[in-house]
């Protein structure tokens, strides 16, 4: 659900039709039709829904759109993260109005959420979730993917605690362990 990517190397078309709604929300037509031009992506950015397309081309539209921004890509997804979320919540209400809480909501994602995503695409290669509660106001969100797209996960996390209209300050660090890295989200509420 956090990113609905397909088979290895793939990614879902909703997800780049979503984003390119996003650019032209945020920033006009004309610029989600420069991106395209920029990034030269096979299928000249027509997208379906229904399609898996490569994960590069997710790579050059937005390399493109930080090109033409001057904003960086991290930025970018943070952006995209926060605006996708908050389309999820549209789109997927169920997830949302299940959990009472922004960290109940977290805590969610890979037992139930990503669970229901491998019912409907079985080979949907999605990021990982450990939480860690620390009491009522913080917890640990360990984030492991074969992709770099902590920026976009931070986005969508910062949706949900809009959604939640639960304010919270997030600290990321990348921690390199013997199994494998993953970025740790520090969440806690904010006064």
């Amino acid at each position: 659900m956090f990113y609905g990517s397909g088979a290895a190397g793939s990614y879902e078309g909703r997800r780049f039709k979503e984003f390119l709604d996003f650019v032209s929300g945020a920033l006009g037509s004309e610029l989600a039709d420069d991106i395209i031009d920029d990034a030269d992506v096979p299928n000249g950015g027509a997208y379906t829904a229904v399609g898996t397309y490569p994960y590069s081309e997710m790579q050059a539209l937005v390399t493109a759109l930080s090109r033409r921004t001057g904003s960086s890509v991290p930025d970018l997804l943070t952006l995209f993260g926060r605006h996708l979320c908050l389309r999820f919540v549209v789109r997927y209400p169920e997830f949302f109005t299940v959990q009472a809480s922004l960290f109940d909501f977290l805590e969610s994602v890979d037992a139930y959420i990503h669970r229901e995503v491998h019912k409907l695409y079985p080979d949907a290669e999605l990021p990982v979730f450990r939480l860690t509660r620390h009491g009522l106001d913080a917890i640990d969100l360990d984030y492991e993917s074969c992709r770099p797209l902590e920026a976009l996960a931070e986005g969508m996390i910062q949706g949900a605690a809009d959604h939640f209209r639960q304010p919270v300050a997030v600290a990321k660090l990348r921690v390199e362990d013997p199994a494998g890295p993953f970025v740790r989200f520090s969440i806690k509420h904010a006064a």
